[in-house]
Parts: C-alpha cells; structure tokens; sequence
C-alpha cells in the first residue's frame, strides 16, 4: 500500500518536471518556428511558377484551356488525353473533387481536342 503511494508521488513529481521543462523550452521553439516561417517562400515568389494562377475566362480561349491542363497549346491528342487524365483522376467529384473544377478541365480538354 505505501509503496504504491510512493509511485504515484514520484509519477506525479514527474510529470510535474516535465511541464515546468515544456514551459520554459515554450519561448525558444516559437522563436526557432517564426524564424523558419520568415525562411518561407511567399506568394509573389510563385509569380513566374507554371501553374494557373487566376479566375477563369468568361468564355475558355486556347490559352487558357492549356494552362489549365498544363501542356502547351499546340499539343499533340495523345498529351491532351494524358494530360486531361492526369488532372481529372485527381479533381473528380466521385473523390472529392468540385463538380465546377471537373466541368472546367473537360471543357479545356475538348476545346483543345476540337481545334486539333
């Protein structure tokens, strides 16, 4: 009985070391974490970046269909089909993905494949 005493004492001394050692390590992590946070690309950095940045056309132009799935305009059937796969398995509403975004990445697939 006293023995079981003496181990809950010491768990909670423990415990209680622990918590004072956290409190005091508290300040120099959030330090170290907001120094790796400034070390951080921001959103201008991903100006010249090859992915789509913007709203979409009211009416999908060529360039625009080729961005969206990130070939080149004048892209051959079998990269458009590749492509448009690629980005469809990813943003297919049956896993997840937008009804709105699915509709947008066949339309771009078959504006493109229409002026082959």
């Amino acid at each position: 009985m006293a023995s079981s005493a003496i181990l809950a004492g010491l768990g909670l001394a423990a415990v209680g070391f622990a918590g004072r050692y956290m409190l005091k390590a508290a300040p120099a992590a959030t330090a170290a974490f907001n120094e790796a946070m400034k070390s951080l690309p921001k959103a201008d950095s991903f100006a010249n970046s090859r992915y789509y940045k913007g709203g979409f056309e009211s009416k999908m132009s060529k360039r625009e269909a080729s961005l969206i799935l990130g070939i080149a305009q004048s892209a051959n059937s079998k990269k458009i089909k590749d492509a448009h796969k690629k980005i469809i398995t990813l943003n297919h509403p049956d896993r997840g993905g937008s009804p709105y975004l699915a509709a947008k990445i066949n339309q771009a697939k078959d504006l493109l494949e229409n002026q082959k």
